[in-house]
């Protein structure tokens, strides 16, 4: 906020006390972080003023000769104004300052944990900037690749617009994290996402007797592609029998859950995982 009033200030105080003479000859533009020099307008000493859209530059300067605009003086990009000014003389001009080469990638991958076999689950987007951290607004092509837990890398290049590209990628069959790299020159980007396991399929439960009370537990617990569902993930078991109905959740533990429940007279049994449910049991109390 204050550099913009400082630079509102600088030229109103500019334009009501000089008299304006011929333009300055300046570039039409230059690319960022390159050094350059205007032609001097007039002689004798006067004052230098650059206006960009970051900062303002004021300084002394022979304006016999050129003036050299430092290259870390127009690193950003945008319209920037050059104004002389000696005695009651002002000359002004107005070059634009575009991005240099491509020299850094943003890449931001979205969700950072997908199911897997999921079509189009994966957002890869990616900004291309300078060195100076400004979008490179011109098409740039950057070379997609990415890398699963099992099987080949796959690799595509996307042009940009307007600085931005984006891909929409499916999460492969198998369980894992996956690596995706962003890359253009010397600049790269890489990002992981972990692949887990859809929901449970063919959940299956078996029980039996220790010490008078009656233990379920599940089978090994996968989604359809045979991958581990992760523990953690809860497992309800729902028993009817003479006392009611009860309901337990149990976390997976080393891809099983595993509860013991008591039972009075005839019980039925039934588990689920999520909307997944799996077989039912009948048992009799005591046996």
């Amino acid at each position: 906020m204050r550099a913009l009033i400082s630079v509102s200030l600088l030229l109103s105080f500019v334009l009501t006390t000089a008299l304006w003479s011929a333009e300055l000859k300046v570039p039409p533009q230059v690319t960022a972080g390159n050094a350059f020099s205007i032609s001097g307008a007039g002689s004798g000493q006067g004052t230098f003023y650059l206006i960009g859209p970051a900062e303002s530059i004021k300084r002394q300067v022979d304006l016999a000769n050129d003036i050299q605009i430092q290259s870390e003086e127009v690193e950003h990009v945008g319209r920037y104004t050059a104004i002389t000014c000696g005695g009651d003389q002002c000359s002004s001009g107005h070059f634009y300052v575009h991005a240099a080469a491509p020299d850094r990638l943003g890449l931001i991958v979205h969700p950072s944990r997908v199911p897997v076999s999921n079509p189009n689950a994966i957002s890869a987007v990616v900004f291309v900037f300078d060195d100076f951290h400004n979008l490179v607004l011109v098409p740039q092509s950057v070379k997609l690749t990415v890398t699963p837990t099992a099987g080949s890398s796959i690799s595509e290049s996307r042009n940009t617009q307007n600085g931005v590209t984006w891909v929409r990628l499916n999460s492969a069959p198998k369980g894992g994290p996956a690596k995706i790299e962003a890359a253009i020159g010397k600049a790269s980007e890489i990002r992981v996402v972990q692949q887990v396991a859809s929901d449970a399929c063919n959940l299956q439960m078996k029980s039996s007797w220790m010490s008078g009370k009656l233990v379920i537990e599940t089978n090994p617990v996968r989604d359809c592609t045979g991958n581990f569902v992760p523990d953690g993930t809860i497992v309800s078991f729902t028993k009817t029998d003479a006392d009611g109905k009860t309901t337990v959740d149990v976390p997976l533990k080393k891809g099983i859950a595993k509860v013991e429940m008591p039972v009075s007279g005839q019980a039925h049994i039934t588990v689920a995982s999520g909307v997944v449910t799996g077989n039912e049991l009948n048992v009799s109390g005591g046996r």
